[in-house]
C-alpha cells in the first residue's frame, strides 16, 4: 500500500532562495531552482535537506549511507537504483505538486557505461561519483507561479503504519517551526546587471588551446567524411582558481543567466552550481517528455543585432538540419521505452532566448509503456542525443578520443525523482563544479560536416560568458572586500 505523504501550505510565500541560504551548509541539502519561465518550465522550485539515505557510486562501487552506518556492495548502479525505489512508494501529492517526497541529485556522463560497451580513455582527474542521489522524507515545495509555499513529509524510512503516521508529523512540525523561526521577509535580488563589454577571461584556463580544439573539430570532420558519423558534440573544459563562497556563486549566476533548471547541491567536498535551460527526462504519470536544445547564436549588443542574430539561428538551414537529427534520434530513444505510435513532437524547432544566448527547441512526447519507469528511461535513453551526437554510441566513441578529459557530472542528469514515479531530469550544461579551490565548467557545441572551427570554439566561449561574468563578479567581491 503507496504511503500518502503529509502536505501543509504555510501562511506566506518565501523566497526558495532565501530560505535556502539557512540550509545551504546542511550536507546533502539540495536546491531545485526554477529561476524563470513560471508559466511554463519553471512553475516549482525545490528545497530538500537532512536526508535518510544518501546513494553513492563510482562505477560498480556502491555505498548506502543512512543513520545505521555505510554500507558497501558492487552492483550495476542503475539496477541497484531500481530496486531502491522499489522499496519506497508514495502516492502523488494533491494537486499539481509533482516532487513531495523522493531522491534528488545527479547521474555522471560517464554512467554510459552501464548502458553501452565503450572504450574508456580519458583522463578521470577530478574524479568524483557517478551517482550521488539524496533521499528525503521532507521537501520544502514553492510554487512560483501562484506564490505558495508547501511542506511534505512521508514518515520514511519507516514503513510500518503507526511509525510512519508518527515520523511524518513529527518531521512536518520541524520542518513548519524551522521555516517559521526565518524572518518572514520576501527576499528576491532584482537587481538589474549591466553588461560591460567582453568578460575578463584572464585566470580561465581550459583543458584545450584555441588551435588544439579546431584540430580536434577536423578529426570529428573526418570522421563525419568517412561516415562514421552525422555529427558529433565537441567540448571544452575551462577552470579557474576561486576562493569565494559557492553559493554566492550560485547566486550571481541566477541573477545574470535564470534558467529554468537550475540548481545548487552541496555535497560533502565540492558542490555543484548549475543554471541549465535543457530538460533531459519528465515523467508525469505515463507521460514521458524530452526537450532537445540544439542550434545557438550569442545575443547582440542592442535590439537590432539582437533580432537579426535570432532571425539568422530560425533561418539557418545547418542549425536545422542539426538541430532535426538530435530530434530523430530522441524519437528513437523514447521509442524504445513509449507505447507504439505514442511519440512525436508536441513543439518543433522554436526559439528560446536566455541572458547570453538564443538556441533552437524541440518537445517530443511519448506514453510510457507499462511495467516501466524512470530507470528504464535512463537506461534506453541515458545519455542526452544533444550533447553526443548522431549516431548516439559511434559519437560517445569519438569523444572519448577527442576530449583529453572524462565528463564527469558534464551532460550527465540532475534533477528529482519522486517515490510516486514521476521524475524531472535536466540535462547538465551551463554548470560549475566547486571543489578544493578550483570551478571547473564545461561548453560545447554540436559539430558536422560544415562547421567552422573558429565559430565553434567562439560558441562555445559563447556559452560560457554568464559563468565567466559570474566568476568576475564574486572575484572582484573578494578584492574589495581584502582591500
Amino acid at each position: 500500500m503507496a504511503i500518502r505523504p503529509l502536505l501543509c501550505e504555510l501562511e506566506y510565500f518565501i523566497d526558495p532562495v532565501f530560505l535556502y541560504g539557512f540550509l545551504r551548509n546542511e550536507p546533502y541539502s539540495s536546491l531545485l531552482d526554477s529561476g524563470m519561465d513560471r508559466g511554463k518550465l519553471g512553475r516549482f522550485s525545490f528545497i530538500g535537506y537532512d536526508p535518510f539515505m544518501v546513494l553513492k557510486a563510482k562505477g560498480e562501487n556502491i555505498e548506502v549511507m543512512t543513520a545505521d552506518g555505510t554500507e558497501k556492495m558492487k552492483a550495476n548502479p542503475f539496477q541497484f537504483l531500481r530496486s531502491l525505489l522499489l522499496h519506497y512508494e508514495t502516492e502523488p501529492a494533491k494537486g499539481e505538486i509533482p516532487f513531495s517526497s523522493g531522491c534528488t541529485g545527479y547521474f555522471s556522463y560517464d554512467l554510459r557505461y552501464f548502458v553501452e560497451e565503450l572504450p574508456s580513455t580519458a583522463d578521470d582527474d577530478i574524479a568524483l561519483p557517478d551517482i550521488i542521489l539524496a533521499f528525503y522524507d521532507v521537501v520544502l515545495i514553492f510554487d512560483n507561479l501562484l506564490k505558495k509555499t508547501y511542506i511534505s513529509s512521508s514518515g520514511l524510512p519507516h514503513l510500518d503504519t503507526k511509525k510512519n503516521s508518527s515520523c511524518a508529523e513529527t518531521r512536518l512540525e520541524s520542518a513548519k517551526r524551522f521555516v517559521y523561526s526565518i524572518p518572514s521577509d520576501i527576499f528576491n535580488d532584482r537587481r538589474p546587471f549591466y553588461r560591460n563589454g567582453r568578460p575578463d577571461y584572464s585566470g580561465i584556463s581550459s583543458n584545450f588551446t584555441r588551435n588544439r580544439y579546431k584540430e580536434a573539430i577536423k578529426r570529428a570532420k573526418d570522421y563525419i567524411t568517412e561516415g562514421d558519423i552525422y555529427q558529433v558534440n565537441l567540448s571544452q573544459r575551462l577552470s579557474a582558481e576561486f576562493s569565494g563562497d559557492s553559493f554566492e556563486l550560485y547566486k550571481t549566476l541566477r541573477r545574470i543567466n535564470p534558467a529554468p533548471f537550475a540548481a545548487y547541491l552541496n555535497y560533502e567536498n565540492f558542490q555543484v552550481i548549475s543554471a541549465s535551460p535543457e530538460r533531459f527526462l519528465r515523467i508525469s504519470g505515463r507521460d514521458v517528455e524530452t526537450r532537445p536544445i540544439k542550434g545557438t547564436r550569442p545575443r547582440g549588443v542592442n535590439d537590432n543585432e539582437d533580432a537579426k542574430l535570432k532571425d539568422e539561428l530560425i533561418q539557418s538551414e545547418k542549425d536545422r538540419a542539426e538541430h532535426l537529427m538530435i530530434v530523430d534520434l530522441e524519437r528513437n530513444d523514447m521509442g524504445r521505452v513509449s507505447q507504439y505510435g505514442s511519440v512525436h513532437p508536441s513543439e518543433f524547432i522554436i526559439t528560446e532566448s536566455y541572458s547570453t544566448v538564443h538556441h533552437l527547441v524541440s518537445t517530443v512526447n511519448g506514453k510510457l509503456k507499462d511495467g516501466l519507469n524512470i530507470v528504464d528511461c535512463l537506461m534506453n535513453c541515458f545519455p542526452g542525443g544533444s550533447i553526443t551526437g548522431a549516431p548516439k554510441i559511434r559519437a560517445m566513441e569519438i569523444i572519448e578520443e577527442l576530449e583529453p578529459t572524462k565528463r564527469g557530472i558534464y551532460t550527465g542528469s540532475i534533477g528529482y525523482i519522486d517515490f510516486s514515479g514521476d521524475a524531472d531530469l535536466s540535462i547538465v550544461i551551463r554548470t560549475v563544479i566547486a571543489k578544493a579551490g578550483v570551478l571547473y565548467f564545461q561548453v560545447g557545441g554540436g559539430i558536422v560536416a560544415d562547421s567552422d572551427a573558429d565559430k565553434e570554439f567562439d560558441e562555445t566561449m559563447d556559452k560560457a560568458r554568464a559563468i565567466i561574468e559570474a566568476i568576475n563578479i564574486e572575484k572582484s567581491k573578494l578584492v574589495m572586500a581584502t582591500a
